[in-house]
């Protein structure tokens, strides 16, 4: 659904823009504007909850074996004190410190100072300098593209010290896994807070800020819309993806190393846990100039949601069930592996493959096959703050007709694969589906609500030929 935004198409409709446009409706599509009651209670919410989540379930790992009822229990029934639970748990050291730091930096100079070379030997990968959608403000940003490449050499780098080299164990992040925690706990709220302060003093792009004179929502949802530091560092594109994605795989490698040590073995569930997440993990660097397109990038501004969520958020809890599994190993059946590996295939075929239909929708602008068929569409137009027109074609064929965000359906049966590789004897690793379904369903009403901003009665006209968002007939 992401607008076909050719610069010389554009330039030459600019002046066939019409002039009875409100000037109010232009540049209006983006994050919320106003906030209401509601928001704002969720917002402060998130705020004081959030770190305070993702502790409880490690540190009910650490100390309950995963139990996220038991700790509870103890503090109901007076057994223990907040302080014996706190007492028990790592603090941060300088190990840890010089772990995250150094980890950090490694991703900083993989993204900044080394070009992609990927995109030359690699046939349909998409790598370099790519650019991105138009933003609100009619910007047009161009971004480095070389996550594949960060990834592939940080995973050399890990295999060549864990069979060659011997410097660190492969068990080291399980080792100092609640010491890093309070690292990029560190991390991510002082990149949310210099995110703040920088669409404060010395934005990017002054018209690309959106202030609601709400200091929580702002601090929360982000000021700025592509922050940056000189010509390449993108602060959404580099912490979307690196240093948490890139680390994803190597935490799951790294509770598999701890399983080996403690058991002698690596469970069947272990290596789906670890197949499955590392395909999603591979599909997102390899489609990274895609991902340029998406909601992240194309209309959340940068700030404490992505900051912190990227810095601690996901590395923690998508990663909970390699963690579970460390310290309840499970060995499935053949037929239940078989089938939970089928079902988190299936649901990746269907995430990458709507994913690709929209994709080549975009860059042929309509010129192609979708299942064998022109694709039908709807045509649209919207205003960014400039007063440029701009114009887009809402595809209605292949999955696309199927339902408004068939890729969440499919990345949803891949998250229901990977808690279903646990077994069933504690909640704790199936909290990511529930999130996952939350958070999708959210960012579904949240993206056509931006959409309806943005596209007005065109957005109508498509929701009437495609009336279902996640499951055909259903919702």
């Amino acid at each position: 659904m992401a607008a076909h935004q050719e610069k010389k198409l554009a330039q030459e409709r600019r002046n066939k823009s019409t002039q009875n446009v409100p000037q109010t409706s232009q540049g209006q599509w983006g994050r919320a504007w106003e906030v209401d009651w509601f928001s704002l209670a969720s917002i402060l919410f998130l705020l004081l909850f959030a770190p305070l989540i993702v502790y409880y379930f490690i540190m009910s790992c650490d100390q309950y074996q995963c139990s996220l009822t038991d700790p509870l229990m103890d503090l109901l029934t007076g057994r223990k004190h907040l302080s014996d639970i706190w007492n028990k748990t790592p603090m941060l050291t300088w190990r840890a410190a010089g772990i995250y730091s150094l980890w950090v930096t490694l991703q900083v100079v993989l993204y900044m100072f080394i070009p992609d070379f990927c995109h030359k030997f690699l046939p349909g990968y998409v790598g370099g300098v790519q650019e991105g959608a138009v933003t609100p403000a009619g910007v047009v940003n161009k971004y480095q593209i070389n996550g594949l490449q960060a990834w592939i050499i940080t995973h050399v780098l890990w295999f060549a010290n864990a069979y060659c080299f011997h410097f660190f164990s492969p068990t080291i992040i399980f080792d100092n896994w609640i010491p890093l925690l309070w690292c990029a706990n560190i991390l991510g709220y002082a990149v949310s807070t210099f995110a703040m302060i920088k669409g404060y003093l010395f934005p990017t792009n002054a018209k690309d800020c959106k202030f609601t004179g709400n200091f929580f929502y702002d601090y929360m949802m982000g000021i700025e819309f592509n922050p940056r530091i000189g010509k390449w560092f993108d602060f959404k594109l580099f912490f979307n993806g690196r240093p948490g994605i890139v680390a994803w795989t190597l935490i799951n490698l790294s509770y598999a190393a701890k399983q080996q040590e403690l058991y002698g073995q690596v469970t069947n569930s272990m290596i789906l846990v670890n197949v499955l997440q590392g395909i999603y993990v591979l599909d997102f660097f390899w489609n990274e100039a895609w991902y340029l397109k998406t909601i992240d990038i194309c209309h959340d501004h940068f700030g404490w949601y992505l900051g912190w969520g990227d810095c601690v958020w996901l590395p923690y809890l998508y990663t909970l069930q390699g963690l579970y599994l460390v310290y309840h190993p499970v060995q499935l059946c053949t037929a239940n592996a078989v089938g939970i590996l089928m079902l988190g295939l299936l649901g990746y075929y269907i995430f990458r493959v709507t994913n690709h239909q929209k994709d080549l929708f975009r860059r042929t602008n309509g010129n192609c096959r979708i299942w064998g068929k022109k694709p039908e569409y709807i045509e649209c137009s919207y205003m960014s703050v400039d007063g440029t027109k701009y114009y887009s074609k809402l595809m209605t064929s292949g999955f696309w007709g199927w339902a408004r965000h068939f890729n969440y359906t499919g990345d949803l049966m891949g998250s229901l694969a990977y808690c279903l590789a646990c077994g069933f004897e504690h909640i704790l690793p199936y909290f990511y589906i529930i999130y996952m379904t939350i958070l999708l369903t959210h960012r579904c009403i949240r993206d056509e609500h931006r959409c309806f901003s943005k596209y007005g009665k065109d957005w109508k006209r498509y929701t009437a030929a495609v009336p279902y968002r996640l499951l055909p007939g259903i919702f």
